[in-house]
């Protein structure tokens, strides 16, 4: 008999599990980083980005409740373009892993690290110690790990907006000017990378089979999240530009200086344990959307049916968690050992994930019904993902050959054999 994910997500979980997954790693470090790439004019990048996630978000409410799915984006490319499609877009997912949860967990260990001055050895195993507390709380159920992220989820919004109070006092008209130092160019640019700060909306998508109440809950999950995320982004990068404290701050603990500078140094403390809250937040929700892809593209017999169990008490698809825990671990050690670049490694899953609504705003288009509100946003929100993942440079390659290679290993049959080694 086949077994089925337990409908046990409310509006509340499902909105803390979806803020989550976009409130992480780049809410501490992009700020600051957009600041520097295009000075003031950075404002309207995360403005336009603000934007676009209007119509992005309606599309996958609307194309969740139409096919709620653990597969999730690859479950709607196979919907609108077939069976090839669907596997192209699930191997492009699984593209993420090497670099998403492990520079979470980096980030916020780094933030940590920074505020008693650890060397690399202590950053990386508090990295590890954040995705093996996630692994655990997602291996004990959906309900149970999404209580657990409301409550983180708060506590980071909370913090969020105390640091843009404490900062607005010391923000300085004189901070705008000139509002484009480096000319207009860097404002696309700005974008391409701010999409790591705006990912994570797709997540819920993974999660629309176990919503109690889906066409109502996922739509007010989405909206409140829209509404929270945008608000403190646009926040926290007014006050980062108006106080100037991207011009001489450490990138990745800008926001640690950002606090102190109003509220001292008890408050950056408060600061580096946010740190750590934002990023397990996103690698939360992460591996509760990957683990559930995993489960459906082997449910469906795209992927190794090994994967193709549910825990008996819990209901969750753990042996997914089995091979993810050791796999990202191994990547945070041989991070640790080559000493890797974190704004290089960003723009890897950054261009997947460009490429991942490209395909999710095609599949919109296709299957939302012609002239609704979801079908004309689709339209805006794919050729806005198509310009943007135009200004990723080289690093654009990178989901191309990643299908390449899923296609060439499909033409020759391994996919297959792998299906029915497992």
């Amino acid at each position: 008999m086949e077994q089925e994910l337990k409908k046990s997500i409310g509006w509340l979980q499902g909105s803390a599990m979806t803020i989550g997954a976009v409130l992480g790693s780049g809410v501490l470090v992009l700020p600051s980083l957009s600041a520097d790439m295009a000075g003031p004019a950075s404002l309207v990048s995360w403005g336009l980005m603000g934007i676009l996630t209007i119509p992005l978000v309606i599309v996958l409410a609307n194309l969740s409740i139409l096919y709620p799915s653990a597969g999730g984006i690859a479950a709607y490319a196979r919907q609108a373009f077939g069976e090839r499609a669907g596997r192209i877009t699930g191997c492009l997912f699984l593209g993420t892993v090497p670099f998403g949860a492990p520079i979470c967990a980096l980030i916020g260990a780094y933030y940590l690290g920074h505020f008693f001055s650890l060397n690399v050895a202590g950053v990386t195993m508090i990295a590890i110690s954040m995705l093996a507390i996630a692994l655990l709380a997602n291996y004990h159920g959906i309900r149970f790990s999404g209580n657990i992220q409301a409550l983180v989820v708060g506590s980071i919004a909370a913090a969020l907006l105390a640091s843009i109070i404490a900062a607005w006092p010391t923000v300085k008209t004189h901070a705008f000017y000139p509002f484009a130092p480096k000319g207009w160019q860097p404002v696309g640019s700005v974008m391409a990378v701010l999409f790591w700060a705006y990912v994570g909306w797709e997540m819920i998508c993974h999660l629309a089979e176990e919503f109690q109440n889906p066409k109502q809950d996922i739509r007010r999950s989405l909206g409140v999240s829209l509404v929270v995320v945008n608000l403190l982004y646009l926040g926290l990068a007014y006050v980062t530009v108006g106080t100037g404290i991207y011009l001489g701050q450490d990138k990745l603990t800008a926001l640690t200086g950002l606090l102190e500078g109003g509220w001292g140094r008890i408050a950056g403390s408060v600061v580096a344990i946010l740190g750590v809250a934002a990023c397990y937040a996103t690698i939360h929700t992460y591996v509760a959307g990957f683990s559930r892809l995993v489960y459906a593209e082997a449910r469906e017999g795209h992927f190794p049916a090994w994967f193709d169990r549910l825990h008996a008490v819990h209901g969750t698809p753990y042996r997914v968690f089995m091979v993810l825990g050791p796999f990202s671990m191994l990547v945070l050690l041989i991070g640790m050992w080559l000493n890797l670049d974190m704004s290089m490694l960003i723009q890897f899953p950054s261009s997947i994930f460009v490429m991942l609504y490209i395909i999710t705003t095609a599949a919109g288009i296709k299957l939302l019904p012609a002239k609704s509100l979801g079908y004309y946003c689709a339209w805006v929100a794919f050729i806005v993902c198509v310009l943007i993942y135009l200004f990723n440079g080289w690093v654009s390659l990178y989901p191309p050959i990643l299908a390449g290679m899923t296609w060439l290993f499909e033409r020759r049959g391994a996919i297959g054999v792998l299906r029915k080694v497992s």
